[in-house]
């Protein structure tokens, strides 16, 4: 199995300046807010979306360097992210991220909407300095999704009449989105064609919805320690997701546990036993690997390089996190 350090061995150096100047773009002016900024760059996270507009920067001009908008749409990417988080914490009422307290829960959540607003404001201010409308438009399409996704997350609590359709849908706007729109966009600033560019938008599309499915297996079978969360946490606040989906036609007493939001003691661990007896795992795991293999053949296109072959292997990678 390839580890993400290895992975991402040829932006490496890349990824550790997008580090050092997160924290230079969110600006000292509002101590809080930089407090509260800083605290979440200096975090140990994925950093999987810069890395992927980075590979991608790199796998579209395999002749010549990057250049500084490249660099500046990966900051922008993971700004958008990140501020994404902090306002996911405060709806979820999350008290732990990648295994550290959140913002609302170190500061309260005041300053965690407000430093969530503010990368927002940040990452649009730095997204209309790069010039480029095609760009802006894509990105800015981005930060609607989010939250149309967390919309569609709130009204579907405890739905059990969800589809995998409308999951999926659902994990497009939160997850994929960002992913599939700044592919687009890293390629864009390459001077790709409009078929590759479209191709960079599905390739992100599907590794984006493979990671959000992987993740959501995780919530069942990874330990606590392991997610930086608690376990079945999706399950105990009623978002529905592809292993419970699946289970669902299955196991007919779960969406009776469900639709009860699991008021009786001991109901939450019979649900989880209940999943994890039916296929909804395997299903699960079969619908990410699909999405992995679909995102891989949308670069055939591409140049052979590091790049493209980090691109290729992140598919792999992706699935294998299930194993």
């Amino acid at each position: 199995m390839t580890s993400r350090t290895l992975l991402f061995s040829t932006v490496e150096a890349d990824l550790k300046l997008l580090t050092d100047n997160l924290k230079e773009l969110v600006g000292a002016r509002h101590p809080i807010l930089y407090a509260a900024a800083e605290h979440l760059f200096s975090v140990q996270g994925k950093r999987v979306r810069p890395a992927i507009v980075l590979l991608i920067s790199r796998a579209t001009m395999p002749d010549h360097e990057i250049i500084p908008k490249h660099r500046r749409l990966a900051e922008i990417t993971e700004m958008i992210h990140t501020a994404s988080l902090v306002h996911d914490d405060v709806v979820d009422e999350s008290e732990l991220r990648r295994g550290v307290p959140t913002v609302h829960s170190l500061f309260n959540n005041r300053v965690a909407v407000l430093a969530g607003d503010f990368l927002f404001a940040q990452s649009s201010w730095y997204l209309a300095n790069l010039d480029n409308l095609e760009v802006v438009k894509l990105l800015s399409q981005v930060i609607m999704d989010l939250a149309e996704g967390e919309i569609q997350q709130g009204l579907n609590r405890f739905d059990t009449s969800l589809s995998i359709e409308a999951y999926l849908e659902k994990s497009y706007y939160k997850t994929a989105s960002l992913i599939a729109n700044s592919s687009k966009a890293a390629g864009l600033l390459s001077g790709v064609s409009a078929e590759l560019a479209e191709d960079l938008y599905k390739y992100g599309r599907n590794i984006g919805l493979a990671f959000q499915i992987v993740d959501d297996i995780l919530d069942f079978t990874g330990s606590t320690e392991s997610l930086g969360k608690p376990a079945a946490s999706d399950l105990k606040s009623g978002n529905l997701t592809a292993p419970t989906l699946f289970a669902l036609a299955e196991k007919p007493f779960l969406e009776t546990l469900i639709d009860r939001e699991f008021a009786q003691d001991g109901d939450l661990e019979q649900a989880i036993a209940l999943i994890q007896e039916s296929s909804g795992i395997d299903k699960s795991r079969e619908l990410a690997i699909h999405h992995a293999q679909v995102a891989v053949e949308h670069i055939n296109q591409l140049p052979p390089s590091e790049s493209r072959q980090a691109l290729v292997e992140l598919g792999d990678y992706v699935v294998s996190r299930i194993y």
